[in-house]
């Protein structure tokens, strides 16, 4: 297949979304689908020696001639920007959904509603049952896929650590919530070390709210990690806490953790369980004493760690790029035999 890929943000971009996308574009080329990636994200000279061509904010022309090139163009995550061409030259569609579209009368309202109008001339696929449950026009759920080449077990690195929290340092990641969660654990006798994984705007503010929570001993910022650098860090690690606020349409960073040998503890809404499976514990968003109770479970009772990692490896393979792949190519295929 000749396969049009579309995705806003792209590598060297550093995302969920971004990652997930250089994911799929490589499994594509990997087996042998012609490929070609448009994006509006601009390189920094450094750019990908992958098996597939990036093309950077085409013009109108340059679309058209692309579009009239594929078999299948494949949007990951709709954008009208990239999609009029479909309007001249008639291709399958297929769009993945990677999060919520907004509603209400405002702006950003109307143009969500607009999308969902223009979706029914696509095949959808929805990262989870969530995602799914959020659109009006039929979805196949596929999961996302982690890079299981960088995230895993690694010998010779001992599990010293307690717990670590990565992300980026913004108020829907909810980092106060495990702050404060910390505070309810420490009158029952357990006062665990965390590590602080990220950056952003709130680092300032998060750093002066562990010092006022008295948790100067027990917490450690580190900075950003990626690549080979998060999954050693991972490795030392005996608990990955996603604490968000707002209700995650995924969570790969779940999957990570685990191919890394932690056991999550997450917030229960949106995609974030479905990212965790059996292979952790949920709590309600922002709810820090019902995120305390879930970490002293992991912490005290060595039979549901035990439960937890065992069924990781199942849960994990479900993820792997390889099968997500193949998953998503027969519906690439299947929507052009029907066209």
């Amino acid at each position: 297949m000749k396969i049009l890929f579309f995705s806003h943000a792209f590598y060297p971009n550093l995302g969920g979304l971004e990652g997930v996308g250089l994911l799929l574009a490589r499994e594509f080329a990997s087996v042998g689908q012609e490929v070609v990636v448009v994006t509006q994200t601009l390189t920094d000279g450094d750019d990908l020696d992958s098996p597939f061509k990036v093309v950077r904010r085409p013009h109108a022309k340059s679309l058209l001639r692309l579009t009239a090139w594929a078999d299948v163009v494949y949007h990951h995550n709709i954008s009208l920007q990239t999609a009029w061409p479909l309007m001249l030259v008639r291709r399958p569609w297929v769009v993945s959904h990677h999060g919520w579209l907004p509603r209400g009368f405002n702006q950003l309202g109307i143009k969500g509603a607009f999308k969902r109008l223009v979706l029914r001339s696509a095949t959808g696929i929805a990262v989870s049952q969530a995602v799914d449950a959020d659109y009006a026009t039929p979805c196949v759920v596929i999961p996302n896929p982690y890079d299981d080449k960088t995230f895993r077990q690694l010998p010779g690195i001992a599990r010293e650590e307690d717990l670590a929290f990565v992300g980026r340092f913004v108020s829907d990641k909810g980092l106060p919530v495990l702050l404060q969660a910390l505070r309810h654990l420490a009158p029952r006798g357990l006062q665990p070390n965390l590590t602080v994984i990220g950056g952003g705007p709130e680092d300032k503010a998060w750093r002066q709210l562990a010092l006022d929570l008295g948790l100067a001993e027990q917490v450690r910022f580190v900075g950003p990690k990626r690549g080979e650098d998060l999954a050693a860090l991972l490795n030392s690690h005996r608990v990955l806490v996603v604490p968000s606020l707002w209700n995650e349409p995924f969570g790969v960073v779940a999957l990570e953790g685990l191919a890394c040998g932690c056991v999550v503890v997450g917030s229960e809404g949106g995609g974030l369980k479905e990212a965790i499976g059996a292979s952790g514990l949920t709590f309600p968003n922002g709810d820090a004493p019902a995120l305390a109770q879930c970490l002293e479970k992991v912490l005290s009772d060595q039979t549901i760690v035990a439960d937890c990692l065992a069924a990781a490896p199942e849960h994990l393979n479900l993820h792997r790029p390889s099968r997500v792949a193949q998953r998503y190519l027969a519906i690439l295929s299947e929507s052009i035999q029907v066209s």
